[in-house]
């Protein structure tokens, strides 16, 4: 605020500068007037001189106008091709090319001004204060603003992306340069602050081609663990969508549309698939668990995460290896 008021006092004339411009506009005044009436040629040529001076710094003025016009035009039109040929996001490049626009323009205008011969230094000045007073007024703005550009420039995620960020998990349904719109599994559309989504923690769950999905299966004690893991191992490997370790992973990546997969700064590629696993993780008080890993495309995750899970119940009792549940057994003694 201090820093505002200064700047605000700079660009104000006090009183007495004011009424010394007074002074002296009311001083020329009377000079021409007695000019005119002492000696009226000699005030028609310098009114000539004057008219004439003033005519051509106008004539200066709008020339260099018109040609800032079409110079901010061509540097906005160099700038759309730049944004078009290098795929640059809708909303990076309007915002750039909005704010060279701007910018431009207000110094075109304060040039033009100043070729008149009128002092621009309260003018920019004002405009300075102008700028500072409606940065510090929305400042949570300029940093939603900033959290946009951010979020656009290193693209943590995209529209369409399943994320979960701020406690809320939803698909992505527009990226703009304050907000961000998600659309929640229940069909409700929430608003996030682009400021607090760039400096929290993003769960792309769809920022690469490829996931891992994990299953517990929980059975009973005393079930033949090994027959158990082969029967487990036999149901996903059954599952077409689930990949194998001898999976062609170059014509995997050309499938999911992953241009030059190999040579990638981002790394989406696997070398390998591991081959679907099954082991058995941990002795319960009422169970054994098995953990069953297996690899598939990120977008067949869920069908095929609940379809095997299914499968894992309604396929497993009928070959004898039922699941445990919390049970007492009671005993009664005849005395």
């Amino acid at each position: 605020m201090n820093l505002l008021y200064i700047l605000l006092q700079v660009a104000a004339p006090t009183a007495e500068q004011i009424q010394q411009k007074r002074d002296s506009v009311r001083e020329g005044a009377k000079h021409m007037i007695a000019l005119a009436k002492e000696n009226p040629s000699d005030f028609w040529q310098i009114f000539v001189d004057k008219a004439t001076q003033f005519g051509l710094k106008v004539l200066a003025a709008l020339l260099i106008f018109v040609i800032g016009i079409f110079l901010i035009r061509w540097v906005k039109s160099i700038l759309k091709r730049v944004f078009d040929k290098r795929n640059t996001e809708p909303t990076i490049a309007s915002f750039v090319t909005s704010f060279t626009s701007i910018s431009m323009t207000v110094l075109l205008v304060v040039i033009s001004i100043s070729t008149l011969g009128v002092d621009t230094t309260s003018l920019a000045a004002l405009l300075a204060a102008g700028g500072l007073a409606i940065g510090m007024a929305l400042s949570g703005t300029v940093q939603n603003f900033a959290g946009g550009l951010m979020l656009l420039a290193f693209k943590p995620f995209k529209a369409g992306d399943l994320v979960e960020a701020q406690g809320v998990l939803g698909k992505v349904i527009e990226v703009n340069i304050t907000v961000t719109k998600i659309l929640t599994p229940d069909n409700r559309v929430v608003i996030l602050p682009n400021g607090a989504l760039s400096n929290g923690v993003i769960n792309n769950y769809n920022g690469r081609p490829l996931r891992r999905i994990e299953w517990l299966v929980s059975v009973s004690y005393g079930v033949d663990a090994e027959a158990c893991k082969k029967a487990i191992l036999a149901i996903v490997n059954s599952d077409e969508r689930v990949l194998q370790e001898d999976t062609d992973m170059t014509a995997l990546y050309q499938e999911l549309n992953l241009k030059n997969y190999q040579l990638s700064t981002v790394n989406y590629q696997l070398d390998a698939i591991p081959a679907p696993f099954v082991a058995l993780k941990s002795l319960n008080a009422n169970d054994i668990t098995f953990v069953v890993r297996a690899w598939v495309r990120a977008d067949d995750y869920w069908d095929v995460f609940f379809g095997l899970q299914e499968r894992f119940y309604t396929e497993l009792p009928p070959q004898g290896f039922t699941f445990a549940y919390p049970h007492v057994n009671v005993t009664m003694l005849n005395k």
